[in-house]
């Protein structure tokens, strides 16, 4: 399985929300590979807790390097034998894996995408796809030459046969809504040019969900005058409504995390040790699961007949 995580805007929590996703499949005994396709700021190392390429791989070994030509393999790590934080280290199932490959250190956006680059690229999922369940692309925010080239990438007949899932983050605000809603259906958005590069509007619409991040509990608005606890509730409904408009509702969500305040100050994933000391929120990792597992839940990605 290909799974591509996009958002149109920065700070939607899109990297730590697929890295945690990525932490839970390899829990259940998957081997899992996570690529950093943010060309232009790849931090993921920093997340998994690796320090030396907490800003990307140095020595011209990532993946910027590997696409343009200059290696002949992409970088790979293994985030438990490299993470700097033994918890990480010691918490794994038997059969799980979790590979990164890494960005370059200094690296940036790609100006134009050409045929070798796709080649490099559809060869390099094509690999992932046999020695691995699940791969993550994490993509450059926004209409982004990453987005470009693995629309590219996946309409290619090498993986034609391939199961692809396209996960839009946004925050639960009218901004981030519109935002959502014109990455994927906008001009240059993912179904137009999608289509461009060969792909079926109408199987590629099927295999894009949404992911809501750092969703407030309303019922929790201690504190709140009254006056603030409704308009709360008002802006909620709000927001519920633009939602269906923008054909971003629960029909079409993968799922949602609520707020939480450890992620609020490090960027990270959240182990049970974190969830035992109470310093995280056990309904934060339990999103974490349930995002990951239906993935793979056929019945969140039949079609919607008439959306």
């Amino acid at each position: 399985m290909l799974v591509f995580s996009a958002s149109d805007k920065g700070g939607t929590g899109r990297s730590v929300t697929s890295c945690n996703m990525a932490y839970q499949l390899s829990m259940d005994g998957l081997k899992v590979a996570y690529l950093d396709f943010d060309f232009g700021s790849p931090t993921v190392g920093a997340i998994f807790e690796i320090s030396r390429i907490d800003r990307g791989i140095p020595g011209d070994t990532g993946m910027h390097s590997y696409l343009l030509g200059n290696n002949g393999s992409a970088a790979r790590l293994s985030v438990r034998s490299e993470t700097d934080r033994p918890e990480l280290r010691h918490s794994r199932h038997p059969s799980g894996r979790l590979v990164l490959f890494p960005g370059d250190a200094g690296g940036a956006e790609f100006a134009s995408v050409d045929a070798a680059m796709v080649r490099r690229c559809t060869e390099l999922l094509a690999t992932c796809e046999q020695e691995f369940d699940v791969t993550l692309v994490d993509l450059s925010a926004g209409r982004s030459i990453a987005l470009t080239l693995v629309l590219y990438a996946t309409a290619m007949p090498q993986l034609d046969r391939s199961t692809v899932r396209w996960l839009v983050f946004h925050r639960w605000t009218r901004q981030h809504l519109v935002a959502a809603y014109g990455l994927v259906h906008g001009p240059h958005g993912l179904l137009k040019t999608g289509v461009a590069c060969g792909h079926s509007e109408e199987r590629l619409i099927d295999s894009v969900r949404y992911v809501r991040t750092a969703v407030p509990e309303l019922n929790e608005a201690i504190g709140l005058r009254p006056a603030q606890a409704a308009w709360l509730q008002e802006q909620n409904a709000t927001l519920s409504r633009a939602a269906i408009r923008y054909e971003l509702g629960t029909t079409r969500m993968l799922g949602a995390t609520p707020v939480e305040p450890m992620l609020q100050w490090r960027e990270q994933v959240i182990l049970d040790v974190d969830v035992a000391d109470r310093i995280a929120n056990e309904k934060t990792v339990s999103a974490f699961r349930d995002l990951a597992a239906r993935l793979s839940n056929q019945a969140v990605w039949e079609r919607l007949e008439g959306q």
